[in-house]
């Protein structure tokens, strides 16, 4: 069965249609592998066992009547830790959440139930979900694939090491300034961040709710389509004949270029060149408002996450990792005047690189500039922690501050992602690209 484990979510639902692999023997292979695996504490918060078998019942029952729900049906699939679970305890990662128990289901997961997937449990995540190196010190921090003394990536840090470590076929994460396609990059998988606003996010414990997104973490580009269709209860993109052959694509050299490292760098370039060999005609373009938008990012995150959190941390601050809730506690000194006025001209911004980049099929990034750094270092130095953290992220979140899907793809280079930005609600139009743009990397 560890056969299965090592194939992507897509190939196992086909071998689950044409009878070759029973639900059942699957999520039970999944389960006695976690309960093996050293790190799985790490990983998983918490397993949701009885309901995984039940599910995995039905969706045999149904494989053998002939009437599969979708695709996936019957493929285990792992859930972040912010995702509402009825009777199952959801924490967010934080302390200061413990004990918390919903009594139902998130949207998402009662519209992936319904298309027939599995809940294998729910996977460990940065505190409240507010960081991207995936660091947790007060619940915990999950293996990186690649190397076990650096952070995972976050904050769908556990989501990221579920697929990774093959303990799950396909993972659910939240993304609010990268947290699904950072882990997703550092550990070697493909990431999607939707359009804010696409996916349903009731039952999803917020961040910062105008920026707040849903999204899959899998092996495949397909994977990434199916999951999306789950969580939306819809049919996935069609992406037979995807091409690179006249895709019109730009780099965007504004920020995101500027102090990356290396390793990233050079992957980067590594793949800008096997698009171009395929066909793809890559222009580079500057977009000097972005360093702008950057700069209002400050505003519009943190005031509103310590909007939401104000109460809940301030009624036990010892009990949150000291960087996060500082992080949490800057945007007391912002004024409401500040955050209209930040809204207000991020939507100007906005209206400007829809303008720049109309012509163009994706805009393409390193997913980050740095690569994962080293877990003990992060724990024992704030300054480095900040500094980190910021870099992590600061390539991801151009997509959130201009309201775009995002995804991230692996390249050559372990923990180094190509990100492509599509265009807001295209979400099919860039799963297309990135299916050709995947087969020409892996190549």
């Amino acid at each position: 069965m560890t056969y299965w484990r090592g194939m992507s979510a897509a190939e196992q639902g086909r071998a689950i249609g044409r009878g070759d692999l029973i639900p059942t023997w699957l999520v039970e292979d999944y389960l006695a592998a976690i309960h093996a695996d050293p790190a799985a504490d790490r990983i998983y918060a918490r397993l949701t066992e009885d309901r995984a078998l039940a599910e995995a019942e039905a969706a045999e029952a149904r494989a053998k009547a002939g009437l599969r729900l979708s695709p996936l049906d019957g493929v285990p699939v792992s859930w972040k830790d912010l995702f509402d679970t009825a009777g199952v305890a959801t924490e967010a990662g934080s302390q200061l959440l413990a004990g918390r128990v919903p009594g139902r289901d998130a949207e998402v997961l009662r519209n992936a139930t319904a298309m027939g997937l599995v809940c294998l449990g729910k996977t460990h995540m940065t505190e409240l979900a507010f960081s991207g190196l995936g660091l947790n010190p007060m619940t915990a921090t999950p293996p990186n694939v690649n190397d076990a003394a650096l952070v995972p990536g976050g904050s769908s840090s556990g989501a990221a090491a579920s697929v990774a470590f093959g303990l799950a076929a396909a993972a659910v994460g939240s993304d609010t300034g990268g947290s699904v396609r950072i882990p997703a990059a550092w550990n070697n998988l493909v990431g999607l961040k939707t359009t804010h606003g696409r996916v349903a996010k009731g039952g999803v414990v917020p961040l910062v709710e105008r920026f707040d997104t849903v999204g899959p973490l899998t092996r495949t580009v397909e994977d990434a389509a199916l999951m999306l269709a789950a969580l939306e209860g819809t049919k996935p993109a069609d992406l037979t004949g995807a091409s690179l052959k006249g895709a019109r694509l730009a780099v965007i050299e504004t920020v995101a270029l500027e102090n990356c490292r290396d390793t990233p760098l050079a992957a980067f370039d590594e793949a800008l060149a096997r698009l171009s060999d395929r066909g793809a005609r890559i222009e580079r373009v500057a977009f000097p408002a972005l360093t702008e938008a950057f700069a209002l990012a400050g505003v519009l995150f943190t005031t509103e996450a310590y909007g939401i959190w104000r109460e809940v941390i301030e009624a036990a601050p010892d009990r949150m990792y000291p960087p996060v809730r500082e992080r949490f506690r800057s945007g007391a000194q912002y004024s409401g005047a500040d955050f209209v006025a930040a809204w207000r001209r991020l939507h100007a911004i906005r209206t400007d690189w829809a303008a720049l980049v109309a012509g163009y099929d994706a805009v393409l990034a390193p997913t980050a500039a740095i690569l994962p750094p080293d877990a003990r270092r992060l724990e024992t130095d704030p300054d480095y922690f900040t500094a980190e953290n910021l870099l992590a992220l600061r390539n991801t979140r151009i997509a959130n501050l201009m309201g775009l899907p995002a995804l991230t793809l692996p390249t050559a280079t372990p923990a180094c992602g190509l990100m492509l930005m599509g265009r807001a609600m295209g979400e099919e139009a860039l799963l297309r690209l990135g299916a050709a743009a995947e087969t020409t990397l892996s190549a």
